[in-house]
């Protein structure tokens, strides 16, 4: 054994999208911070889709942003397309979404890691967590090297004892190329529960033995709406050789590449049909559970029998790359199966495979053993983030490490955690899902999951959640200076079309109805405020009903949140509660009313008897 002799503040195990936002926000706040990883050429890559975003998937990426996290910034500068999804519906639901350079998003995530001051980068595959009387306190390496700190963030994605299946062939490894973690092994004998699931990725195509002239087009927009809230970051790009894109005299600089769509056939569903006794998920050699809502193409043949073809999309991987992504075909299948289906497909009768499609399986914990700072019960001083916990996506890993890493730091320094509530942010929402629900398959999320929605759009992530954020330390004086700026011109926005006459009326008054839209106004009455800012205001405006609605609701929810349960509350002693209600309660131990209130299968007969004891004078 050897003691590495730095003793880090936090050590973050993983480098995948949680340990990158987990090991910048612990060193953004000064502590001295450690990642530690397997292998040093595979930090942020993009193990599946190479694309940042979606449905609420975006809305995330634009909080980590307002948070000071570095996602939303490495998409916009290393992205090859972007696209507002639902774009025509309600503003609640729009989501921007981005196909990235794979490549350039792996370099410049480390780049700007190795770059960050108070972190250190280390290859190693640890394999045991270290704890003393006070919690975690390091790790130990496969090669016996121990390293000690006051805290340990895990981000393991989906290497703790990975396997990979390709047909009835399975290997070792946390994806194709790469070994697997044993550190779960550890988590078991520290006293965690540990569950199995799976996750699955498609085959990828060689672009020049695809016919494109079969598939439908689809370009990006135009213009290009970043994700990040100081696109001005991105000005100088000759200092930033990973960056494609650049920001020049406030216009988004991309040079865009289209993707395709496709469809599968019968031919297609036959071969699929005639082959699942081949597929290790059918043949019961998969005992994980894999995600509902991005099935393989098994799945989708067997359970929407119905349907004669399901849509593909042909994703670029990369500016410098002919390697395409076949969107919509996640699958497990034997090489010679895929091959057949693939090229059963119209544009894809000669393609060739230049990476198999494959399912894995990997261990999680379930998150209910988490506090909502995401530090676990059972150990002090250690988190958990990411795919860990059961999620499934980058945005979703991204959310939690920035919230993990933070919190592990701001505990060592003696400073309030950083909450986030289901009215404050997706990531609240997420979070709270995870810690008081826990999940049975692999969680995403969607906007639907948000009942505050229409308050938690993705254009006011900054006004929402960057004030937060300066008051934890996580974001620059360059940040909190544009946000103070943007809050004073939309106050200024707000008394002109509160004071200014159109058509007869005042512009607020005429922007109420539907059928009207700021772009409509005369130029004289729009110049000095940029579009961003109208259409901010415009939504305020036109649903300023429903959302004074939601306000109310998130107000009552506050005043439950601020209900404290102490942290050694004997349930068992809470005269009349349920059986029922004092085991689930005794294993999430919620630390609000408003948190017990939302446990699945809590009464609100067992909430008031809680209440009442919580209350109780002397307590």
């Amino acid at each position: 054994m050897f003691d590495y002799p730095k003793i880090y503040d936090v050590i973050v195990i993983g480098a995948g999208h949680a340990g990158i936002e987990a090991a910048m926000a612990a060193s953004r706040l000064g502590c001295a911070t450690l990642m530690l990883t397997q292998n040093l050429d595979s930090v942020g890559q993009m193990s599946c889709n190479p694309a940042i975003g979606g449905q609420a998937k975006g809305q995330m990426v634009r909080e980590i942003d307002a948070l000071g996290g570095v996602m939303g910034l490495n998409t916009d500068a290393t992205s090859i397309q972007f696209r507002m999804l639902n774009a025509r519906k309600g503003p609640s639901v729009r989501s921007p979404r981005a196909q990235c350079d794979k490549k350039a998003y792996q370099f410049r995530a480390k780049a700007i890691l190795e770059r960050q001051p108070h972190l250190d980068l280390k290859q190693g595959n640890a394999v045991r967590i270290l704890v003393n009387d006070d919690g975690a306190c390091g790790v130990e390496t496969n090669l016996g090297l121990r390293v000690h700190a006051k805290s340990v963030v895990i981000t393991t994605g989906t290497f703790m004892r990975g396997l990979l299946h390709v047909g009835l062939q399975n290997q070792a490894g946390g994806r194709m190329g790469d070994s697997f973690s044993t550190l779960s092994d550890s988590l078991r004998d520290l006293g965690f529960e540990v569950g199995r699931f799976k996750t699955g990725t498609p085959c990828r195509l060689n672009g020049t033995s695809i016919d494109f002239t079969q598939c439908e087009r689809q370009e990006g927009d135009e213009p290009p709406l970043p994700f990040t809230y100081v696109p001005e970051r991105l000005e100088h790009r000759k200092h930033d050789i990973f960056s494609l894109n650049h920001w020049d005299n406030g216009v988004f600089h991309v040079e865009q590449l289209p993707c395709w769509i496709g469809r599968t056939t019968t031919e297609t569903h036959d071969i699929i049909r005639a082959n699942l006794d081949k597929s290790p998920l059918y043949a019961g050699k998969i005992e994980g559970v894999g995600p509902r809502y991005c099935p393989s193409i098994e799945d989708k043949v067997v359970k929407f029998a119905e349907k004669e073809s399901h849509q593909i999309f042909l994703e670029p991987e990369g500016r410098h790359t002919e390697e395409y992504y076949v969107n919509g075909v996640s699958t497990s299948l034997p090489m010679e199966v895929q091959y057949a289906f693939i090229r059963s497909i119209p544009g894809l009768e000669a393609a060739e495979i230049m990476r198999p499609g494959y399912a894995v399986e990997y261990d999680y914990c379930p998150p209910t053993q988490l506090r909502t700072t995401l530090e676990t019960k059972r150990v002090p001083g250690l988190y958990f983030a990411g795919q860990i916990n059961g999620t499934s996506g980058y945005e979703e890993a991204g959310a939690q490490g920035l919230v993990a890493g933070a919190n592990a730091a701001l505990n060592i320094l003696g400073k309030p955690p950083l909450l986030l509530s289901r009215s404050d942010a997706y990531i609240g929402v997420l979070i709270d899902d995870l810690v008081t629900k826990g999940t049975l398959e692999p969680y995403r999320m969607f906007t639907s999951r948000a009942e505050h929605r229409l308050v938690l759009r993705q254009d006011n992530a900054d006004l929402r959640l960057t004030p937060l954020a300066h008051t934890h330390g996580l974001v620059d004086s360059r940040r909190w200076e544009k946000l103070e700026t943007k809050q004073r011109d939309l106050a200024r926005l707000r008394e002109h079309i509160a004071t200014t006459a159109f058509d007869g009326t005042k512009i607020v008054q005429w922007l109420r109805r539907p059928e009207n839209t700021f772009s409509a106004l005369p130029e004289t009455l729009r110049s000095g405020f940029p579009a961003e800012l109208w259409e901010n205001v415009e939504v305020d405006v036109k649903y300023a009903g429903y959302i004074a609605r939601q306000e109310a609701s998130i107000d009552k929810l506050r005043r439950s949140e601020e209900k404290h349960i102490p942290a050694r509350i004997d349930y068992q002693a809470i005269s009349g509660l349920r059986v029922e209600a004092r085991q689930k309660l005794d294993r999430i131990r919620p630390e609000t009313l408003g948190h017990a209130a939302r446990i699945s299968g809590i009464t609100p007969a067992d909430l008031a008897l809680l209440a009442v004891y919580v209350n109780r004078p002397g307590r």
